[in-house]
């Protein structure tokens, strides 16, 4: 199994960044926004906008492999109502698919908010479409909680999206 460690992104990461932002196969399993083809430039400043965010409003992390870049997770809190929440999203390159790793970092990440946060509840909503996605939130521990019925458009089809949560009071470590 390989080493998986997150740690904060730093300007380095811009060609890492760039390079797997790079591949449609990512990008179709993504929101809308990211620009394609992605340059070092775009990479930049992303991670100069994320630097500079307002501290507690989200936690961006770079997933390592081995120690090299593989892949992002980020956890973006919510407002008013919902300041206790934060939205889960991640990708990984296509080399690293399927060998574990972004579940691992998904309980990592997860782990790292619920011990330096107050955020008491964290849910993701992948495309119905990512099987694959929806199975690292189900062996990270999130629990499906349904179906959002016809809550994205994507490439010109609507499409279903799934909801996954993970409880600060259900959290194991």
């Amino acid at each position: 199994m390989p080493t998986t460690t997150l740690r904060p992104w730093t300007l380095h990461d811009a060609p890492a960044l760039a390079s797997m932002l790079n591949d449609k196969a990512i990008l179709d399993n993504l929101r809308d926004g990211i620009p394609y083809p992605y340059t070092e430039a775009d990479a930049e400043a992303f991670l100069r906008q994320t630097l500079a965010a307002e501290a507690g409003s989200q936690y961006a992390f770079a997933v390592l492999c081995d120690g090299a870049v593989a892949g992002s997770i980020g956890f973006l809190r919510k407002a008013n109502v919902h300041r206790l929440t934060a939205e889960l999203g991640y990708y990984i390159a296509r080399p690293y698919w399927g060998r574990g790793i972004m579940t691992a970092a998904v309980r990592q990440g997860c782990g790292y908010v619920f011990a330096h946060t107050d955020i008491v509840r964290i849910f993701a909503e992948p495309f119905a479409f990512n099987l694959a996605s929806c199975r690292v939130l189900e062996k990270a521990g999130f629990r499906f909680e349904g179906v959002l019925r016809e809550n994205a458009v994507k490439h010109g089809r609507v499409e279903d999206m799934k909801m996954f949560s993970m409880l600060r009071r259900d959290w194991i470590d």
